[in-house]
């Protein structure tokens, strides 16, 4: 990968992380406050899902977080951008579209066709 892009990626990542790590740390708030007190239980139920649905979505954060430091350290270690399968280089629009991945989109495809059939 030329050093402009790995810069650019660079930016891109860390821009990313940093903006997760900070909706991480507001949200927090929102999970730890008590219970009020609702004598309806529909509303009770309500808020309930609200609160599983919002520790489900931080927990995709958690490791999506996770995902973006993986990537920095195959950025520093130059194997950023290179399919772990096949070792051709991951497409550009690829890595916009999903800058954590670590699959060319032809083993994506194939990995995902494989999962179908085993799935059957």
């Amino acid at each position: 990968m030329e050093p402009d892009r790995v810069e650019f990626f660079r930016k891109f990542l860390n821009d990313r992380l940093s903006g997760l790590i900070k909706e991480a740390e507001q949200g927090v708030g929102e999970l730890t406050e008590e219970k009020e007190n609702l004598p309806d239980s529909i509303d009770l139920a309500s808020v309930e899902s609200q609160r599983d649905f919002s520790i489900r979505m931080k927990d995709r954060e958690r490791k999506l977080i996770h995902k973006i430091r993986q990537a920095l350290t195959r950025l520093e270690e130059g194997e950023y951008g290179e399919c772990i399968v096949c070792g051709e280089e991951i497409g550009e629009a690829r890595l916009m579209a999903r800058p954590v991945t670590t699959h060319c989109i032809d083993c994506k495809t194939e990995a995902e066709q494989q999962e179908r059939v085993r799935g059957l």
